[in-house]
């Protein structure tokens, strides 16, 4: 597997790629979860035959960067910004077009976004706001995000496939909107369920937040990859 780190407009990513892969999996990733991206790669290969190309774009401001519109701290002090709109359009505009400059057989192929928590609010976002994604891999996203659920009931996806996860201790937050994240995502998945033309499933997975986030990811792309 080739590996390789490019810049994307000053941006660090960090590229992951089989010879001739035949879909194209973009991740926006915090740098602290490098340290895990090797298991994930591991549990990719192990579950699928197709060869892909990973492409992890690094997201230095983790409140700002991912997140579609401003909203007050929900945990300490820091709010939250209206960032994500710039990381679509780099994504979509210099991202993908240079994996299909270093990988040729990419164009044209599938492209698959995911994530993990806000990085996967993000990616369900980007369904909503363009047609670069056929899937979507969304594992434990911050769908308690403040508005997500009135705006995800007002507008309809435009990705096919939209896999979601959950802990099953997630919901036990001391923090009153971090606790809603159960509730919010059953009623989300019900909005996709009725929804024509998408695709989707809701996995559960043992434990809190902050388990096996690498794994999760990854079941998730293998899903969407699936399907």
């Amino acid at each position: 597997m080739i590996k390789k780190e490019i810049l994307i407009a000053g941006k660090r990513c960090f590229v992951f790629a089989d010879e001739a892969p035949e879909v194209l999996l973009v991740e926006p990733m915090d740098l602290r979860d490098l340290d895990f991206l090797d298991r994930e790669i591991e549990t990719l290969k192990a579950g699928t035959d197709r060869p892909f190309a990973l492409s992890t774009l690094i997201i230095e401001d983790w409140n700002n960067e991912l997140t579609p519109w401003t909203a007050e701290p929900v945990f300490g002090k820091e709010p939250f910004g209206d960032g994500a709109p710039e990381t679509r359009r780099l994504i979509e505009e210099e991202l993908i077009p240079e994996m299909e400059a270093l990988f040729p057989s990419l164009k044209g192929a599938e492209k698959i976004l995911g994530g993990y928590s806000l990085a996967a609010l993000f990616a369900l976002w980007c369904a909503y706001e363009g047609h670069s994604f056929s899937g979507i891999a969304a594992a434990s996203p911050s769908v308690w995000y403040p508005g997500w659920m009135d705006f995800a009931h007002a507008h309809s996806p435009n990705a096919g496939k939209i896999y979601l996860s959950l802990g099953d201790k997630e919901y036990k937050s001391r923090n009153k909107t971090m606790a809603t994240v159960e509730d919010c995502i059953r009623e989300y998945a019900d909005i996709l369920a009725g929804t024509d033309g998408i695709e989707t499933t809701l996995e559960w997975n043992p434990g809190n937040h902050f388990v096996d986030a690498d794994k999760r990811t990854a079941k998730a792309f293998l899903w969407v990859m699936r399907h």
